[in-house]
């Protein structure tokens, strides 16, 4: 006799996994991670290191004694926000203000609420704008990259590091630069002051190509962002090609802003939330006390991602056609 099994949809399974997307993740963020390595060479292997050490680290000790679950290490997500909170910070930093950071970023950004899939805001954005409120100066004290030069005489190319200061979001801000200041390339590849993971512009950009192209994220958050960002800064009389590649704006759309949990849900609210970061962004820049404004962007959007999925909803299957009968 043959039995009608029932269970809940979905019934057919697209084959993707919280591990595989995860784990794509990783992969589309180590151009980024190698230009940082080339930029500030072992100093901002160190503070990685201590980073994803630091978050692993953090959440099996609080899965194991306080949840009492088994592991959760090996979907990556631990080790996603250690390489994210480290491509927020200096290479610089001391490292025992790296391992707080990591502490807070998992302990109160994520665990706290339960872990993956339940928490509010970024983990990796909570444990930076913790830092930068608790230790401002250390925060703002960017070293840039190599200077590196070719030796006609020896064939070998010559490194030295550069002086440390503020950003170039900095500078402009004060007045005391402007674009024509800085050659474009320079910035692309990373010959400028900041933290690890927003000096290389072009590797990001290859990240979020394979992102796209393994169908981990979808175009509509990071374009929205980029696009927006672009508008307000010419319309409030800034360069946009600097304001994207200046900062950890193209560093906040491609890994931060497309968080799965802290990002709405349909692709209409989705542009919303995309819309509103950019043009938040614009605005601390223009006009708040920080340079940057990407991070505080995206958690008071992530706020609001529970509004927007409210008023976003997915169209009803067939409700068009029912629509027309009537």
């Amino acid at each position: 006799m043959n039995k009608l099994t029932i269970s809940l949809s979905p019934h057919i399974h697209s084959g993707g996994s919280i591990n595989r997307c995860m784990w794509n993740v990783v992969i589309a963020m180590m151009p980024a991670l190698a230009v940082a390595l080339w930029t500030f060479g072992l100093p901002a292997l160190w503070v990685t290191l201590v980073s994803v050490t630091s978050c692993l680290l953090a959440e099996w000790v609080i899965t194991k004694y306080m949840f009492h679950r088994p592991s959760t290490l090996a979907n990556g997500s631990a080790l996603i926000t250690g390489i994210l909170l480290a491509f927020n910070l200096p290479s610089i930093l001391p490292w025992w203000m790296v391992v707080i950071g990591a502490i807070v970023a998992i302990g109160i950004g994520k665990m706290s609420f339960g872990g993956l899939g339940c928490n509010i805001w970024n983990p990796a954005l909570v444990g930076r704008v913790f830092l930068l409120l608790s230790f401002p100066a250390a925060m703002t004290t960017w070293p840039s990259g190599v200077e590196s030069g070719y030796d006609a005489a020896t064939g070998a190319s010559q490194q030295a590091d550069a002086s440390s200061g503020a950003t170039l979001l900095t500078h402009l801000n004060n007045g005391e630069t402007s674009f024509a200041d800085y050659n474009f390339l320079d910035m692309a590849i990373g010959q400028m002051n900041g933290s690890l993971g927003e000096v290389g512009g072009l590797a990001i950009l290859i990240g979020l190509l394979y992102l796209l192209i393994t169908k981990t994220i979808t175009w509509h958050i990071p374009v929205s962002v980029i696009a927006s960002a672009a508008f307000f800064s010419w319309v409030l009389g800034g360069n946009p090609v600097l304001d994207i590649f200046a900062g950890g704006l193209l560093l906040g759309a491609v890994f931060m802003a497309t968080d799965y949990v802290t990002s709405p849900m349909t692709h209409k609210g989705q542009l919303v939330f995309g819309f509103m970061i950019g043009c938040i962004t614009i605005i601390i820049r223009r006009f708040g006390a920080y340079p940057e404004g990407m991070s505080f962007a995206i958690l008071l959007m992530n706020s609001f991602v529970p509004l927007i999925n409210r008023y976003c909803k997915p169209a009803i299957f067939g409700e068009k056609e029912r629509r027309k009968m009537a």
